[in-house]
């Protein structure tokens, strides 16, 4: 929902959204003591990024942005902040029914995707 409106907004190009749009991501997240990783795997691209909650971590995305990220609990979401150029977009990650709903947002553009278990 709004996906391809939130792709424009952090400056990525129609190509590149026209993948964006069709891919469907198989994303895994594991904690291994007080680390977590996010897997990323698609037929596009695929990531992976480790951190420990509340430190500043270095993140290269999918889109070649370089940002200092950080990511907190807050309640039973999982808050993902990426900053780059006085630049900032959030992701937000909660279960609801058991899918993965994941709220991105930038500026005042919003968008939502959901993930189903696999």
């Amino acid at each position: 929902e709004n996906f391809d409106e939130y792709m424009k907004a952090l400056g990525i190009d129609f190509a590149t959204r026209k993948i964006g749009m069709v891919t469907k991501p198989t994303i895994t997240i594991s904690k291994d003591g007080d680390t977590f990783t996010i897997k990323t795997e698609s037929t596009f691209k695929n990531t992976e990024i480790s951190f420990k909650l509340g430190e500043d971590f270095d993140e290269h995305t999918p889109d070649n942005r370089n940002c200092k990220s950080t990511v907190t609990v807050d309640g039973d979401k999982l808050v993902h902040v990426q900053k780059w150029d006085d630049k900032q977009t959030t992701f937000t990650r909660e279960v609801q029914d058991g899918k993965m709903v994941m709220t991105l947002t930038i500026g005042d553009v919003v968008a939502v995707r959901t993930y189903e278990k696999a």
